[in-house]
Protein backbone atom coordinates (compact mmCIF):
# COMPACT_ATOMS: atom_id res chain seq x y z
CA UNK A 1 0.00 0.00 0.00
CA UNK A 2 2.85 2.39 0.85
CA UNK A 3 4.35 1.86 -2.61
CA UNK A 4 1.11 2.94 -4.28
CA UNK A 5 0.96 6.09 -2.22
CA UNK A 6 4.60 6.88 -3.01
CA UNK A 7 4.01 6.21 -6.72
CA UNK A 8 0.90 8.43 -6.66
CA UNK A 9 2.84 11.26 -4.97
CA UNK A 10 5.68 10.95 -7.51
CA UNK A 11 3.16 10.93 -10.36
CA UNK A 12 1.40 14.04 -9.00
CA UNK A 13 4.70 15.90 -8.55
CA UNK A 14 5.90 14.98 -12.06
CA UNK A 15 2.53 15.92 -13.59
CA UNK A 16 2.53 19.25 -11.72
CA UNK A 17 6.12 19.96 -12.83
CA UNK A 18 5.25 19.15 -16.47
CA UNK A 19 2.16 21.40 -16.40
CA UNK A 20 4.10 24.21 -14.74
CA UNK A 21 6.95 23.87 -17.26
CA UNK A 22 4.49 23.99 -20.18
CA UNK A 23 2.82 27.08 -18.69
CA UNK A 24 6.20 28.82 -18.35
CA UNK A 25 7.09 27.95 -21.95
CA UNK A 26 3.75 29.37 -23.11
CA UNK A 27 4.30 32.58 -21.15
CA UNK A 28 7.86 32.96 -22.45
CA UNK A 29 6.63 32.53 -26.03
CA UNK A 30 3.92 35.12 -25.45
CA UNK A 31 6.61 37.56 -24.31
CA UNK A 32 8.60 36.83 -27.47
CA UNK A 33 5.46 37.33 -29.56
CA UNK A 34 4.77 40.61 -27.78
CA UNK A 35 8.29 41.87 -28.43
CA UNK A 36 7.97 40.85 -32.07
CA UNK A 37 4.86 43.05 -32.33
CA UNK A 38 6.75 46.02 -30.90
CA UNK A 39 9.72 45.35 -33.15
CA UNK A 40 7.54 45.28 -36.28
CA UNK A 41 5.98 48.65 -35.41
CA UNK A 42 9.36 50.18 -34.56
CA UNK A 43 10.73 49.01 -37.92
CA UNK A 44 7.70 50.49 -39.69
CA UNK A 45 8.33 53.81 -37.97
CA UNK A 46 12.04 53.61 -38.71
CA UNK A 47 11.30 53.03 -42.40
CA UNK A 48 8.99 56.04 -42.46
CA UNK A 49 11.44 58.47 -40.84
CA UNK A 50 13.85 59.06 -43.79
CA UNK A 51 10.98 60.04 -46.11
CA UNK A 52 9.49 62.32 -43.46
CA UNK A 53 12.86 63.97 -42.81
CA UNK A 54 13.51 64.48 -46.54
CA UNK A 55 10.07 66.00 -47.04
CA UNK A 56 10.59 68.37 -44.14
CA UNK A 57 14.19 69.33 -45.03
CA UNK A 58 13.17 71.51 -47.92
CA UNK A 59 10.83 73.57 -45.77
CA UNK A 60 12.73 73.80 -42.50
CA UNK A 61 16.09 75.44 -42.88
CA UNK A 62 16.33 76.47 -39.23
CA UNK A 63 15.57 73.09 -37.68
CA UNK A 64 18.58 71.17 -39.00
CA UNK A 65 19.61 70.18 -35.46
CA UNK A 66 16.24 68.53 -34.84
CA UNK A 67 16.40 66.67 -38.16
CA UNK A 68 19.93 65.40 -37.49
CA UNK A 69 18.90 64.38 -33.95
CA UNK A 70 16.03 62.31 -35.39
CA UNK A 71 18.36 60.67 -37.91
CA UNK A 72 20.89 59.92 -35.15
CA UNK A 73 18.25 58.43 -32.84
CA UNK A 74 16.90 56.31 -35.70
CA UNK A 75 20.38 54.85 -36.27
CA UNK A 76 20.85 54.17 -32.57
CA UNK A 77 17.44 52.51 -32.41
CA UNK A 78 18.28 50.15 -35.26
CA UNK A 79 21.50 49.14 -33.47
CA UNK A 80 20.08 48.75 -29.95
CA UNK A 81 19.94 45.16 -28.73
CA UNK A 82 18.71 45.35 -25.13
CA UNK A 83 15.07 46.09 -24.38
CA UNK A 84 15.86 48.79 -21.80
CA UNK A 85 18.27 50.54 -24.17
CA UNK A 86 15.76 50.29 -27.02
CA UNK A 87 13.07 51.76 -24.74
CA UNK A 88 15.20 54.78 -23.85
CA UNK A 89 16.09 55.48 -27.46
CA UNK A 90 12.53 55.00 -28.68
CA UNK A 91 11.22 57.36 -26.00
CA UNK A 92 13.69 60.03 -27.14
CA UNK A 93 12.80 59.36 -30.78
CA UNK A 94 9.08 59.69 -30.09
CA UNK A 95 9.73 62.97 -28.28
CA UNK A 96 11.83 64.30 -31.19
CA UNK A 97 9.22 63.29 -33.76
CA UNK A 98 6.59 65.05 -31.67
CA UNK A 99 8.77 68.17 -31.65
CA UNK A 100 9.17 67.91 -35.42
CA UNK A 101 5.41 67.77 -35.93
CA UNK A 102 4.95 70.70 -33.54
CA UNK A 103 7.57 72.79 -35.37
CA UNK A 104 5.87 71.93 -38.68
CA UNK A 105 2.88 73.96 -37.52
CA UNK A 106 4.91 77.12 -38.22
CA UNK A 107 5.28 76.22 -41.91
CA UNK A 108 1.94 76.59 -43.74
CA UNK A 109 3.37 75.30 -47.04
CA UNK A 110 4.66 72.17 -45.31
CA UNK A 111 1.35 71.56 -43.56
CA UNK A 112 -0.34 71.68 -46.98
CA UNK A 113 2.17 69.29 -48.60
CA UNK A 114 0.41 66.02 -49.46
CA UNK A 115 3.50 63.88 -48.75
CA UNK A 116 3.94 65.46 -45.33
CA UNK A 117 0.27 64.96 -44.49
CA UNK A 118 0.50 61.30 -45.48
CA UNK A 119 3.68 60.82 -43.42
CA UNK A 120 2.04 62.55 -40.46
CA UNK A 121 -1.02 60.31 -40.72
CA UNK A 122 1.09 57.14 -41.00
CA UNK A 123 3.30 58.20 -38.11
CA UNK A 124 0.27 58.79 -35.90
CA UNK A 125 -1.10 55.33 -36.78
CA UNK A 126 2.26 53.69 -36.11
CA UNK A 127 2.62 55.46 -32.74
CA UNK A 128 -0.82 54.12 -31.78
CA UNK A 129 0.22 50.61 -32.84
CA UNK A 130 3.45 50.89 -30.86
CA UNK A 131 1.49 51.84 -27.73
CA UNK A 132 -0.89 48.88 -28.21
CA UNK A 133 2.03 46.51 -28.79
CA UNK A 134 3.82 47.91 -25.74
CA UNK A 135 0.78 47.32 -23.54
CA UNK A 136 0.41 43.74 -24.81
CA UNK A 137 4.12 43.03 -24.37
CA UNK A 138 4.24 44.47 -20.85
CA UNK A 139 1.17 42.41 -19.92
CA UNK A 140 2.86 39.21 -21.09
CA UNK A 141 6.05 40.18 -19.25
CA UNK A 142 4.03 40.73 -16.07
CA UNK A 143 2.39 37.29 -16.40
CA UNK A 144 5.73 35.55 -17.01
CA UNK A 145 7.45 37.38 -14.17
CA UNK A 146 4.66 36.51 -11.73
CA UNK A 147 4.95 32.83 -12.69
CA UNK A 148 8.76 32.85 -12.50
CA UNK A 149 8.83 34.59 -9.13
CA UNK A 150 5.86 32.90 -7.40
CA UNK A 151 5.99 29.82 -5.26
CA UNK A 152 5.74 26.94 -6.16
CA UNK A 153 6.22 27.59 -9.91
CA UNK A 154 9.53 29.30 -9.14
CA UNK A 155 10.95 25.85 -8.35
CA UNK A 156 10.37 24.67 -11.92
CA UNK A 157 11.41 28.09 -13.29
CA UNK A 158 14.76 27.94 -11.51
CA UNK A 159 15.29 24.30 -12.39
CA UNK A 160 14.82 25.05 -16.12
CA UNK A 161 16.42 28.54 -16.03
CA UNK A 162 13.36 30.68 -16.75
CA UNK A 163 14.22 34.27 -15.89
CA UNK A 164 12.06 37.36 -15.47
CA UNK A 165 11.69 39.43 -18.65
CA UNK A 166 12.36 43.14 -18.92
CA UNK A 167 9.49 45.61 -19.30
CA UNK A 168 9.47 48.04 -22.23
CA UNK A 169 8.94 51.18 -20.18
CA UNK A 170 9.15 54.93 -20.34
CA UNK A 171 12.18 56.02 -18.35
CA UNK A 172 11.67 59.78 -18.47
CA UNK A 173 9.69 60.81 -15.38
CA UNK A 174 8.41 63.95 -17.15
CA UNK A 175 6.57 61.70 -19.64
CA UNK A 176 4.51 60.32 -16.75
CA UNK A 177 3.35 63.71 -15.50
CA UNK A 178 -0.05 65.03 -16.46
CA UNK A 179 0.11 68.11 -18.67
CA UNK A 180 -0.52 71.44 -16.98
CA UNK A 181 -3.82 72.91 -18.12
CA UNK A 182 -4.66 76.55 -17.43
CA UNK A 183 -8.14 77.93 -18.03
CA UNK A 184 -8.96 81.58 -18.42
CA UNK A 185 -6.85 84.69 -17.97
CA UNK A 186 -3.79 84.38 -15.76
CA UNK A 187 -3.59 88.14 -15.36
Amino acid sequence: MGMYVAAAVVFIVVAWAALTYNRLVKLRNMVREGWSGIDVQLKRRSTLIPGLVETVKGYMGHERNLLSEIADLRSKSLQAQKIGEKGEIETALSRSLGSLLAVAEAYPDLKANQNFLEFQKELTEIEDQIQMARRYYNGTVRNLNVAVESFPSMIVARLFVFVPAEFFAIDDASDRQAPRVVFGDQG
